[in-house]
């Protein structure tokens, strides 16, 4: 009897712990269906946007142009018809020209991601500017302008070789080099740059899409030639209200004249009341500064004027007298290959302007420019003139440019060299 009663009650407690363990198992495939229920529904999709436009809604191929191909040979082969293309280089032609397509450049095509159809082509034309041609429903085309972020960039560096060697070692682009050189133009020989000299610079960093494009304007830089500080500051003249450059006491970076008129190899006789002449073998005054320059080197006007003489003189070759618009200064360029194209006497020039190719006529011994600079009839040495700036700060303005330049040169003279 016993015996029954214990079997029965041993069967009661495996019949509830079987229940138990199919119900905890049911539940935990019930939560595991749950689970594999909300998965697909949480799981989001992730999308990418290329030049704004995005994958969610169009597949988006690149391709870059190729040397020869032409806007309508790309849209043909991408079945766009020659009447849709017609209209584009016609009706569109204020928007932009489609004949303006350079190798190398990049473009999109965007498809529909329903219908596998072109919607759109989108022509890099720069880092900023984007053309979009749409070809849904209607035919039309527009510009997209990018916005360029400005970042002000800070840097300074000795130099030991050369400018461009200094500037490339810290990370400073080629572009920058030539806009330092053209702002010291009329106040540094860079051939004449020094082991030591030094410079601190503050300028802009432009990007597009967090992408480096290039560099702006130069805010404000020091360059220490020959233990001299040389600063310079882009400031608003208060006559134009267009951004000059001055230095820190309000006198414009730009002289009358500018300190060279080429780019010279190295300079191969200098200013002299009395000097053995190459070829006459005799001592006499040479007013000049000659620099030696390949063939053909352009010689541009080293101030403002007018042409008052343009023609061959004797053993100074092919020569070029301009008159110029401060003073009475007149500049002369002998022994030239050839003058610039309409280079004549009464022709008036701009500072930086071509007047000649460097050359070899008259009495030279090789291919060079000899520079001369008189002031009233009396010659001077072109490397010791004090020539005065265009347009400085007027007197009574210059407390406040001193004020609002304050910053800057703080900032900048805090500049580490490394």
């Amino acid at each position: 009897m016993k015996r029954q009663l214990w079997n029965v009650i041993f069967c009661g407690i495996m019949f509830f712990i079987i229940i138990g363990l199919s119900q905890c198992k049911n539940q935990n495939r019930d939560k595991a269906d749950e689970e594999n229920l909300v998965l697909p529904i949480e799981k989001k999709l992730s999308y990418k946007k290329i030049h704004g436009f995005s994958t969610e809604k169009y597949t988006i191929d690149s391709s870059t142009v190729a040397s020869g191909e032409s806007f309508g040979q790309i849209l043909q082969q991408l079945g766009v018809s020659f009447s849709a293309i017609n209209d584009l280089g016609t009706k569109y032609k204020t928007v932009y020209d489609i004949r303006r397509i350079y190798p190398g450049d990049k473009y999109y095509t965007l498809k529909d991601i329903d219908s596998f159809e072109l919607s759109k082509f989108v022509y890099q034309h720069s880092s900023t500017e984007l053309v979009v041609m749409n070809f849904k429903d209607t035919v039309d085309m527009y510009l997209i302008e990018k916005p360029v972020v400005i970042k002000l960039k800070r840097s300074g560096g000795e130099i030991n070789s050369s400018l461009w060697q200094s500037f490339i070692q810290h990370q400073l682009t080629p572009a920058l080099v030539s806009n330092v050189a053209n702002l010291y133009a009329w106040t540094i020989d860079f051939f004449d740059i020094q082991p030591k000299d030094s410079y601190k610079i503050i300028y802009e960093s432009k990007y597009v899409d967090g992408k480096f494009i290039g560099v702006g304007d130069i805010k404000a830089i020091v360059f220490n030639h020959l233990g001299r500080d040389l600063y310079a500051f882009h400031y608003a003249s208060p006559i134009d209200k267009v951004k000059h450059y001055y230095n820190e006491e309000g006198e414009s970076m730009q002289r009358a004249l500018l300190s060279a008129p080429l780019e010279y190899v190295r300079i191969s006789s200098k200013f002299s009341h009395s000097r053995l002449h190459p070829i006459k073998k005799i001592y006499r005054p040479h007013y000049g500064v000659d620099y030696a320059a390949p063939s053909g080197t352009d010689v541009v006007a080293t101030g403002d004027g007018k042409v008052i003489f343009a023609s061959r003189s004797g053993g100074a070759g092919n020569m070029i007298k301009i008159k110029h618009t401060f003073g009475n200064v007149v500049t002369k360029y002998l022994h030239l290959l050839k003058f610039a194209k309409g280079i004549k006497v009464g022709s008036f020039v701009e500072q930086g302007e071509k007047i000649a190719e460097v050359g070899s006529t008259g009495l030279s011994t090789g291919p060079h420019l000899d520079y001369r600079v008189y002031i009233n009839g009396k010659p001077q040495n072109p490397l010791k003139m004090n020539i005065p700036s265009k347009d400085p700060i007027p007197d009574s303005l210059r407390e406040k440019y001193l004020k609002d330049i304050a910053v800057l040169k703080n900032s900048l003279d805090n500049i580490i060299i490394n």
